[in-house]
């Protein structure tokens, strides 16, 4: 476990230091917010553009073409943990943060203007997978970046609740993505989103970059001068002196990413193609569920500043492994949108044990020379294998008529992540940074 603390965090806390985190934490937010965005804006889009891209086939084969794409773009994400990881320890975390934005900036305006398979065929299909492969080398960058910023500016004492404005920026994103869908769905018909309507969220994903970039240039660095100068500063080697720890994390973000992926991004799609709710409706379910999930974060990292990260990640594994299953089953034949909406946030209220501390558990768990490597490439690879597959292999197994499969998987998943959160630190309710 880290116990160096960055120059920002050493400061005495006086008004105008309470003043400057907040502002650092707003700034790495708008950009965490925006990188999100751009991204889920494929996944909830993508009823609408899938016709446009794979033309042949029925609708479940058309959304397993687009989820394949999705976790292709999830492929990407390790290369851009080690790459983002790199230059955050050895060239400061801002300057990291500003990389990212501006490539997730660029490969949102390349899909809101990319022609589509009618009027350039078989290359409609492949510019759209690069733009996926750019976009997941951002994302990729940025998860452990942001993270490791936002810890290392936090108060102690507060580093839970403070941190876990990560993922109420992440499920800002989200669902801002989807309000801006829900907005669409009532101004456009459905053969205008389909036409050309789905463009609009990724040319403002694409505008709301620039604006996250404008707040990241005035962000102060948070890492040392004597820290990135370090010899094993974001090096694989000096990875691999931490590697239990990389381990730990690997194995409890595998569990957390598969969960949080198959409620939010593919529950959309899980209650129409399945439960045969009515896209509006599934969309409004969604967004209500999403709102309720944000606003837990704050709660439920205060409570880890109280009860201790390893408690919290234990009671997230445990309920997750156990309520699984009758959760998608229920939700498998629901016909109330109400019903629908709170099994859904009943769900998310256990994904939250996980996700309001996933960014602080991860950076406590790394020293400063390796913290954003660390954070990063754990947290990219573990995404990538089974957050980023959640859409294809759901769809897969839905295909093959063996859908109940998938549940059992994710709970089987859930049950490792309680085994490994045992091997969490036992002493203390936060680790010193």
């Amino acid at each position: 476990m880290a116990d160096v603390t960055p120059p920002l965090a050493q400061q005495h806390l006086d008004p105008h230091d309470t003043r400057k985190r907040i502002f650092a934490i707003v700034g790495a937010s708008s950009g965490n917010l925006v990188e999100w965005f751009d991204f889920y804006v494929y996944s909830f889009c993508a009823l609408y553009f899938a016709s446009a891209f794979f033309p042949s086939g029925d609708t479940t084969t058309q959304l397993l073409q687009t989820a394949g794409v999705f976790a292709v773009g999830f492929l990407m994400r390790p290369i851009g943990g080690w790459l983002f990881g790199y230059i955050a320890d050895k060239h400061g975390r801002r300057t990291s943060m500003l990389i990212s934005v501006c490539m997730m900036c660029c490969g949102s305006f390349v899909i809101a203007c990319l022609p589509t398979y009618s009027a350039i065929g078989h290359w409609a299909p492949a510019l759209l997978l690069l733009a996926r492969l750019f976009q997941g080398l951002s994302v990729g960058g940025e998860y452990g970046t942001s993270a490791t910023y936002m810890s290392e500016v936090a108060v102690e004492g507060k580093r839970g609740f403070y941190a876990s404005f990560q993922y109420v920026t992440l499920i800002g994103g989200q669902l801002l993505a989807l309000l801006v869908l829900v907005i669409l769905q009532q101004w456009l018909s459905t053969e205008e989103l389909k036409a050309w309507g789905w463009r609009i969220p990724f040319a403002l994903g694409g505008l709301l970059a620039i604006v996250a970039l404008y707040l990241r240039r005035s962000l102060h660095e948070t890492s040392s001068t004597s820290t990135r100068q370090r010899k094993d500063a974001g090096t694989l080697s000096g990875l691999w002196h931490n590697r239990r720890a990389f381990m730990i994390v690997l194995g409890f973000t595998a569990a957390g990413s598969l969960s949080f992926y198959t409620y939010t991004t593919y529950m959309q799609k899980y209650l129409v193609n399945t439960a045969g709710m009515d896209a509006k409706t599934a969309s409004g379910v969604m967004t209500g569920a999403l709102v309720i999930f944000m606003l837990l974060q704050p709660v439920f990292g205060a409570l880890s500043d109280k009860i201790g990260r390893r408690t919290m990640m234990i009671i997230f594994g445990s309920m997750a492994a156990l309520f699984t299953v009758p959760i998608l089953s229920a939700l498998q034949n629901v016909t109330s949108p109400y019903a629908a909406f709170g099994i859904i946030v009943m769900a998310l209220m256990i994904i939250s044990f996980y996700t309001s501390i996933s960014g602080v558990l991860k950076a406590e768990m790394f020293p400063p020379e390796v913290r954003a490597l660390g954070v990063g490439l754990s947290y990219a690879i573990g995404n990538a294998l089974f957050g980023g597959s959640a859409e294809y292999v759901a769809l897969s197994l839905k295909s093959a008529g063996i859908e109940t499969t998938f549940f059992w998987y994710v709970s089987a998943m859930c049950l490792m992540a309680m085994f490994v959160s045992l091997l969490l630190h036992r002493k203390g309710k936060e680790v010193q940074m």
